[in-house]
């Protein structure tokens, strides 16, 4: 089925709108031409996670649809720090780390939207050259303190307290999008639910100084919950990370391929770029036969696919099939460190040993000799995918995976991660 006619149906019908400012006027603009449009994000750390995802896959969608997105990594902002969400101040990061976390998000961006029809670019090309008199003079006359305080992005720090810098973000979010609208003609930017006050001052600002008939829009996006009414992105294990070195890309198509049943049809509508006959008949399927989770192997594939590329998504695929039946043999040592991540893990030194004192001295696997023989005796212990039930059996560390690891299967489920030193 091809896109819907106008990019805001597509929207709405994906669930993927919050709040909008003159929703007509802005679906009758973007029906008569392309638009360029933007979206932040501040570089606070080093890469994005998944929780990031949401609004750049709107993004996405209009890029998808011929408009023009346009990035704004928060050189200036960023230094500053972004109130929105917290319940305190942010720690202020040296110029040095915002630099280098902003030339990894740049480098996170260009893989998502690649060079053709978009645009990155630094708010403290602009922002650094505001004199203190230019900014009170030129923007600060112009914001009502008492507007302000009841945006709900200060309003909801008032009561442990807000910085005057904290308290001026919104001003400086503002003159990013004057600054967009002025030399990038960007009339839209897109946010979280949380930014609407941004958004909105940010419209007021250039109404103000441009007039009241200048055609500009601002759209949130819901805040993600899960249906259990957790949030979203969060694992034991912390945030589900875009960079590859912080979460795995088997670590990131797991995370998607165990979604709850009552939250994958949502998640594919916001995530992916199926269209709607193909989230229905996935839909149809969760309702009829959820044993089977296509509808989870579609999103898994999908986001890492867009986030990762097809061959992370094969290697993930081929990780999880071999884990699932047992047979580790077929994996290479990459996939080795990428499937078993999580699972128990010790040194061992490359040197042949009998499995007895191995499992027992060595890796501390077992708790005594006693009950090493036993589980061998009765088949409970595999060694690199292969029951061994021989008491003689000698185990070489240098013999499978490249001579990096000895996996130690316990049972039907309990795996342990011998690194070879």
């Amino acid at each position: 089925m091809a896109q819907k006619k106008n990019i805001i149906d597509e929207l709405e019908w994906r669930d993927a709108i919050n709040q909008v400012t003159d929703e007509d006027a802005l679906r009758k603009l973007t029906a008569d031409k392309k638009i360029s449009l933007y979206c932040g994000t501040d570089p606070t750390g080093d890469s994005l996670h998944v929780g990031h995802l949401i609004p750049f896959m709107m993004l996405k969608r209009f890029q998808l649809a011929g408009h023009h997105p346009v990035i704004v990594i928060g050189g200036g902002t960023g230094a500053i720090g972004d109130p929105s969400g917290r319940k305190d101040e942010r720690q202020l990061q040296s110029m040095d780390q915002v630099k280098k976390n902003e030339d990894a998000l740049t480098a996170q961006m260009v893989k998502l939207f690649g060079t053709e029809n978009f645009s990155i670019v630094n708010n403290y090309d602009w922002l650094s050259k505001i004199s203190l008199l230019e900014f009170l003079r030129d923007y600060g006359k112009l914001f009502n303190v008492n507007t302000m305080l009841n945006k709900e992005v200060v309003a909801s720090r008032l009561e442990n307290g807000i910085s005057f810098t904290e308290f001026t973000y919104q001003i400086l979010q503002s003159v990013d999008f004057l600054t967009l609208y002025r030399d990038h003609g960007v009339q839209l930017q897109i946010g979280g639910a949380d930014q609407w006050g941004n958004i909105t001052a940010g419209i007021d600002l250039i109404h103000k100084i441009e007039g009241p008939e200048a055609p500009v829009y601002g759209l949130t996006i819901p805040l993600m919950l899960k249906a259990d009414g957790t949030k979203f992105g969060k694992t034991a294990g912390g945030a589900v990370w875009l960079d590859p070195k912080k979460t795995s890309p088997y670590e990131f198509y797991q995370f998607w391929l165990n979604t709850d049943d009552r939250d994958v049809v949502r998640y594919l509508k916001y995530f992916t770029f199926l269209d709607e006959d193909q989230i229905n008949a996935l839909a149809e399927q969760v309702k009829t036969d959820p044993g089977k989770r296509a509808a989870q192997k579609a999103l898994a594939a999908e986001v890492t696919k867009f986030v990762h590329g097809e061959q992370a998504v094969e290697q993930a695929q081929h990780i999880s099939d071999a884990l699932f039946s047992g047979n580790l043999k077929d994996l290479t040592a990459e996939e080795i460190e990428q499937g078993f991540k999580g699972v128990p893990s010790m040194e061992v030194p490359n040197e042949t040993e009998n499995i007895i004192p191995w499992l027992v001295d060595t890796t501390k696997i077992e708790p005594s000799r006693r009950q090493a023989r036993e589980d061998v005796k009765n088949g409970a212990i595999y060694v690199n995918g292969d029951r061994q039930n021989d008491l003689d059996y000698e185990i070489d560390p240098s013999a499978s995976f490249d001579g990096k690891f000895v996996i130690i299967r316990r049972g039907k489920k309990k795996y342990f991660l011998a690194r070879v030193k």
